[in-house]
């Protein structure tokens, strides 16, 4: 299936302020931006034809694949001056660059891209900033089993704070870390089928316009992953990634296993 990742956001809580022009797909882990780690895993289970819908610094991700250096993440032999590489990340894949807007919502970058998935009657979409091991075929076959329309990756809650169980008079019954309350969020991995456009208005959300239909019709699908899955909305998480990268504590690179 082709993958549309949606790279083109402002992604402020990564920027180091109004003058790093980086954007956050671009951002490093290792010697590769977070989007590489991304669509290595989706290349990893065999889909390899991506659109990226570009907006703020779409220039930093088209640079980067334009001057693409096998070299710093394949094995090569230097020989008779010529460079031999041992192995190779994209040679096989395909990746269209849609300018969707800088101030565009998700979905409205979805139904600008929607010509480049030509007559596909599933799709994979992704933010291009979440690493995870989850099992993307297992994703995939539990979606069409279910019937659903759509479906969405669900990991339990990440933060770190507690919730407290109040009395209507203030005494505290019980203190619970966010992480062990019944709840799931949204993962950032979604499998969709063409039926998502005909409820994406203009300007629109894919979670809260398209899928929270769906969700209201008893058509959305949550696969639920209870491995590892980590976002790099901010400095913090970007700097715990590189640093697993570094100490060779990498899941989500579940091409290297």
């Amino acid at each position: 299936m082709k993958v549309v990742l949606f790279c083109g956001g402002y992604g402020m809580r990564m920027r180091g302020g109004t003058d790093d022009m980086v954007p956050k797909p671009m951002q490093l882990v290792g010697p590769r931006p977070l989007l590489w780690h991304v669509m290595r895993y989706y290349a990893h289970y065999g889909h390899t034809e991506f659109i990226l819908c570009l907006g703020y610094g779409a220039e930093h991700i088209k640079n980067f694949f334009l001057s693409y250096r096998e070299s710093a993440s394949n094995d090569f032999v230097i020989r008779n001056g010529r460079v031999e590489l041992l192995g190779s990340d994209i040679d096989d894949w395909t990746i269209t660059f849609v300018d969707t807007g800088v101030e565009s919502a998700i979905g409205e970058r979805l139904r600008r891209v929607r010509e480049h998935l030509g007559d596909d009657q599933y799709f994979l979409a992704n933010y291009a900033d979440v690493l995870t091991d989850a099992p993307l075929d297992e994703m995939i076959r539990q979606f069409h089993a279910s019937g659903a329309a759509a479906s969405l990756l669900v990991v339990p809650p990440q933060s770190s704070f507690h919730c407290v169980d109040l009395s209507a008079t203030g005494e505290v019954k019980d203190i619970v870390p966010v992480a062990r309350m019944p709840l799931w969020e949204n993962g950032g991995y979604f499998v969709l089928g063409r039926e998502i456009f005909d409820l994406l208005p203009p300007g629109g959300d894919l979670v809260e316009d398209a899928c929270g239909t769906l969700a209201g019709q008893g058509r959305l699908f949550g696969y639920r992953h209870d491995g590892f899955w980590k976002p790099a909305d901010t400095f913090k998480e970007r700097a715990e990634l590189d640093a697993a990268y570094r100490s060779g504590h990498r899941p989500w690179m579940v091409w290297e296993q």
